[in-house]
């Protein structure tokens, strides 16, 4: 089995800085891609930063500039650094990927179990 594990959630104040982190383990063989999504009450899941194997980061407006994922491909784990938070930044952050396993001959997308992130005074 492939299981995802967020951690680095927690409460910061305007301004300030936090990193999440995201560990793949089970049988893995590879992963394609590898995300971070968020949701806040009331409102849909967004994706915030997606990254695949020898590409670039992306992001959407709300984010750019402000959050960076990043890989490390020896420890299957993404990161994402979130500086100069915002209160809208509050939600509960997924991880997600795409993992190819050696007990599968194709690849399924897996979720983690979120972490929350609270941006307040």
């Amino acid at each position: 089995q492939v299981q995802l594990v967020e951690s680095g959630g927690g409460l910061v104040q305007p301004g300030g800085s936090l990193r999440l982190s995201c560990a793949a383990s089970g049988s893995i063989v590879s992963i394609s891609a590898m995300g971070w999504y968020r949701q806040a009450p009331g409102k849909q899941r967004e994706l915030v930063a997606s990254v695949r194997t020898g590409g670039r980061g992306t992001y959407p407006d709300s984010v750019k500039g402000r959050f960076t994922i990043s890989r490390d491909n020896a420890k299957n784990t993404v990161y994402l650094q979130m500086n100069s938070l915002k209160p809208e930044d509050t939600a509960v952050y997924y991880c997600n990927a795409d993992v190819l396993s050696s007990s599968i001959a194709y690849s399924l997308n897996y979720w983690g179990q979120g972490t929350q992130v609270t941006v307040s005074s």
